[in-house]
């Protein structure tokens, strides 16, 4: 895992570095006092859904089609503001139930951002350190979070470093942490929104995703040739980086949309 973050993973020092440090310890411990809670957070196409597959690839037979990894999106499975208390039945049933099948699940959160306030207080019991939930010990469980809020104070962040001569590289996650907490979790359009998951600190890791610039779109137009068995050729690779909106307006810095729509694009100029 360490490794395929390394090669794979574009521009996200602070990623790697967040995810493993979770990751392996949480996996080393015999009797973790808690499940690993970790939540991401960056604008569209920094690689928050590629690393949260890739972890599970690595940690799981099947990768998402594993039966102990479940994936929520609240435009699927909570469409309806009016049904917030019948989704709240039915998720803690259903973590419960598969907690009771294997401890040692997964559970991903999909755009918490469009999550119904209220609705993910419901999973609280089992995030924390108690003993046993329910009658199950759910300690081993493993939670993801993933929500594009926080991403617009993270590229704003960035861009001030930009701005000031620094390097992204150099931004650190104490910088960033105080911003994402008051976007994402005083955000009343937000699915965290006066959460008790926040209150009481029960997210071990809260991981952000910078913006990409022009080189790192190139990297990823480039493993996209690879990986679709296509010649890697440089003009390729220029014409599609430059295809791609790129923010602010004037500079033109960040990719507007990460390496997100690389793949769709290629073909254009193939």
């Amino acid at each position: 895992l360490e490794c395929d973050l390394a090669m794979s993973l574009v521009g996200q020092p602070l990623v790697r570095q967040q995810v493993m440090k979770g990751v392996r310890e949480f996996l080393e411990d015999q009797n973790p006092v808690k499940p690993l809670v970790m939540s991401f957070h960056g604008s569209t196409g920094t690689g928050k859904t590629y690393v949260s597959s890739m972890l599970v690839r690595y940690l799981f037979q099947g990768g998402l089609q594993s039966p102990y990894v479940h994936q929520f999106s609240p435009i699927v499975h909570f469409p309806h503001a009016e049904q917030i208390e019948q989704y709240k039945e039915n998720l803690k049933r259903w973590i419960q139930g598969n907690l009771t099948n294997c401890g040692r699940s997964a559970f991903l959160f999909d755009e918490m951002d469009k999550m119904h306030p209220g609705l993910i207080d419901v999973i609280i019991p089992f995030l924390g350190p108690s003993w046993v939930v329910y009658g199950t010990n759910y300690r081993k469980a493993i939670f993801i979070f993933i929500s594009n809020a926080g991403g617009e104070q993270i590229n704003e962040m960035t861009l001030d470093l930009w701005r000031a001569h620094k390097d992204r590289e150099e931004i650190s996650l104490q910088d960033l942490e105080l911003a994402i907490s008051k976007a994402v979790f005083e955000n009343p359009q937000s699915g965290f929104w006066k959460s008790g998951i926040i209150n009481e600190h029960l997210i071990d890791f809260v991981v952000p995703f910078l913006p990409l610039k022009r080189h790192h779109v190139k990297q990823c137009v480039t493993s996209e040739l690879v990986q679709q068995g296509l010649e890697v050729r440089l003009d390729v690779v220029q014409e599609v980086a430059d295809s791609i909106p790129y923010f602010p307006e004037e500079e033109k810095i960040f990719s507007s949309t990460g390496c997100k729509t690389v793949a769709s694009r290629i073909s254009f100029f193939f």
